[in-house]
């Protein structure tokens, strides 16, 4: 199950999957609910469900003649845990950065000016 990394976010780098991931997120809906919201056609949402779904971020149930479709809450985590390794990373290297520009910085906070009347 690929939803993640590059993956999901390339599924939803289009702006008509991503729109439907984003009404997905608020409820889940059919492919006709989906396509009533949309100015894409039914088929095409149909499509665009199935790219979501084989990159695991969505899931879909039937419910009498229809399938309904959801987020997949661990496609969805997956990403989010990717996404969040990424951003650690680089708030990493930007703090990396800021203090080899700036000898002087430290992470002790009693050497920022003004910090003793904070204490």
């Amino acid at each position: 199950m690929p939803a993640y990394g590059d993956a999901g976010l390339g599924l939803l780098g289009d702006p008509s999957r991503r729109a439907i991931f984003e009404l997905l997120a608020r409820r889940p809906s059919s492919v006709q609910q989906l396509a009533d919201e949309l100015p894409i056609s039914r088929p095409a949402v149909s499509q665009h469900l199935r790219m979501l779904r084989e990159g695991g971020l969505v899931v879909s149930r039937a419910e009498g003649t229809r399938r309904i479709y959801q987020l997949n809450p661990e496609g969805v985590t997956a990403l989010r845990t990717w996404l969040d390794g990424v951003w650690s990373d680089a708030l990493t290297g930007f703090h990396k950065t800021a203090e080899a520009t700036s000898p002087g910085l430290s992470s002790d906070a009693d050497s920022v000016p003004g910090h003793e009347e904070f204490q």
